[in-house]
């Protein structure tokens, strides 16, 4: 009887009454999860490096074919914004849905071509984190009041200010500026249309019969303070942190094995460095070794003053319009400046390189073929 037991509990594995047949169950098990885990593990590398091949492939055939590409650019570009005008008039409740599309089409493209130039991480900026919150509200919530606010202080804060202070231009030869114009000047105009043009928002003024003076309605000035002003900087300090987490934490050996590799900060400080301006020597307050911190507090001013702004602007009909006209001339302004300024020494300094590389090509070839002339006659 007694080893009638021992054979028994032999059998259990003496633990938990679990039997040698279900360890070995749970061995198989966890074999085939970590089999399973390590092919999709291969699988997200092989269709990122596809991915990131397909990039540099079409960045490299569209520089080939730049000057057509320009030109294109230039008729599609001064066309699209002429129809744009046209549909602002004649169908503002539109507007909304042709941002949408831009956005969904143009920004998987910017991508490509960042990734190819080392650029890439420029998505990771406020701009594209607060555009990406815009589809989610358009296409997903568009009648939540509360949502429209945040999305409101976003568009007509940080956002559209950054047009005026970081100089975007709007040059119609130039997809790249384009782009970075309407990422930061359509998303503003799609909520002056839904905030006061739109029929839907006239319409929703009047639910019950009694009239609403505005969409969103603004119980008081509590209420307008808490989701113009204190929920969208806490939504920005989100940013921020998740800004800092993954630039200066966990890709931060990545960007200093590869300098080339650009980020915004690195773009600015490069700028104010070699113009020695008043923001390069102010953000060497703490020292050079915390020009980083200084960015980041100087970035959260100006987010906090810009979206302060925004209160004013929301409340009144007059001043928002006035501040759209504002910042579309403060493009096209920055643009003529480009193409006045800047275009010129780009072109001339393109020439440059492009005859120094031939030059070099020349003096290799006529290296290689000097033995093959002596070879022959000798």
């Amino acid at each position: 009887m007694a080893e009638t037991e021992l054979f028994h509990d032999d059998e259990r594995g003496g633990e938990g009454g679990e039997t040698i047949a279900d360890m070995k169950q749970r061995v198989t098990n966890r074999s085939k999860r970590a089999v399973t885990k390590e092919l999709l593990s291969k699988q997200a590398v092989q269709t990122k490096e596809m991915l990131s091949k397909q990039a540099v492939k079409i960045a490299k055939q569209a520089e080939e074919h730049e000057r057509f590409i320009t030109k294109v650019t230039h008729l599609v570009g001064v066309l699209g914004y002429g129809g744009f005008c046209y549909l602002l008039g004649a169908r503002p409740q539109d507007i909304p849905y042709v941002y949408c599309f831009f956005y969904v089409i143009f920004v998987p493209l910017r991508w490509m071509y960042y990734r190819y130039k080392k650029w890439h991480y420029y998505l990771l900026d406020f701009c594209y984190y607060a555009n990406t919150i815009f589809i989610v509200m358009l296409l997903f919530y568009p009648n939540n009041e509360k949502f429209f606010m945040v999305c409101f202080s976003f568009a007509e804060g940080p956002l559209a200010w950054a047009i005026i202070v970081w100089r975007c231009s709007l040059v119609f030869s130039s997809a790249d500026k384009i782009v970075s114009v309407l990422i930061h000047l359509l998303p503003g105009i799609a909520f002056f249309t839904i905030r006061w043009w739109d029929p839907a928002t006239f319409a929703a003024m009047h639910p019950t019969g009694k009239d609403r003076t505005s969409w969103p309605y603004v119980e008081d000035k509590s209420y307008l303070y808490l989701w113009l002003f204190v929920v969208p900087l806490a939504a920005y300090t989100l940013w921020q942190f998740l800004y800092f987490l993954i630039v200066n934490v966990l890709r931060h050996q990545r960007l200093l094995r590869d300098p080339e590799v650009m980020t915004s900060y690195r773009e600015l400080s490069k700028k104010a460095q070699k113009a020695n301006s008043i923001w390069w020597q102010f953000s060497g307050y703490l020292g050079d070794e915390n020009r980083n911190i200084m960015y980041i507090l100087l970035q959260a001013a100006f987010t906090v003053a810009t979206m302060a702004l925004t209160v004013p602007i929301f409340l009144s009909y007059k001043m928002h319009l006035v501040f759209q006209m504002l910042k579309v001339c403060a493009a096209i302004w920055n643009g003529g400046s480009f193409l006045l300024e800047v275009m010129p020494k780009q072109v001339v300094l393109k020439e440059k390189k492009k005859m120094e590389t031939i030059s070099v090509m020349e003096d290799i070839t006529a290296t290689v073929q000097l033995p093959e002339s002596s070879s022959r006659e000798i």
